[in-house]
């Protein structure tokens, strides 16, 4: 198994999300409507706009479980709260499992690590144990046509 823990400072995303409506379970239909929503922030310039107030060049894509629903958003790491963001995604200081890769597919690797890690890595590791909380895959392009890509979520020691 390819994975990290690492131990991380505190820290907060700024924002743009919507709640998903399919059976988390079902794979394709996530990733269907994180895909039309992604699609629609490219098209309208929201994208674009959250992104010019970024601190460094990283694409998040950040899953939570907020008000009682999943929630997925496209996020930027940012100094201040943002008027174009939905939320500020706050992430707690400690443990964190991190799955890197890579990919020719910008958009797939999201998807690729969130369920390599939720699928391969996490059901296999028994001594830290993922309790909730936000979990999130940034992305940046390599300037080669390759996309390289981390999945962070937070642990806690069993």
């Amino acid at each position: 198994m390819d994975y990290q823990l690492e131990t991380k400072e505190a820290f907060s995303l700024a924002a743009i999300g919507f709640s998903l409506q399919s059976d988390l379970s079902d794979m394709n239909a996530v990733i269907a409507e994180k895909t039309a929503f992604y699609k629609k922030l490219a098209q309208d310039g929201t994208l674009d706009a959250l992104k010019q107030s970024a601190t460094d060049d990283l694409e998040w894509s950040v899953n939570e479980v907020y008000q009682n629903k999943a929630w997925n958003y496209r996020a930027i790491s940012t100094s201040e709260p943002l008027e174009i963001a939905t939320r500020m995604v706050e992430f707690p200081a400690g443990y964190y499992i991190t799955v890197s890769g890579t990919s020719e597919n910008a958009e797939e690797l999201f998807d690729q690590l969130t369920y390599k890690a939720f699928g391969e890595i996490l059901p296999h590791i028994t001594d830290y144990v993922y309790v909730g909380g936000p979990n999130a895959t940034w992305r940046k392009e390599n300037g080669d046509g390759t996309y390289s890509g981390q999945f962070i979520v937070p642990v806690v020691k069993q």
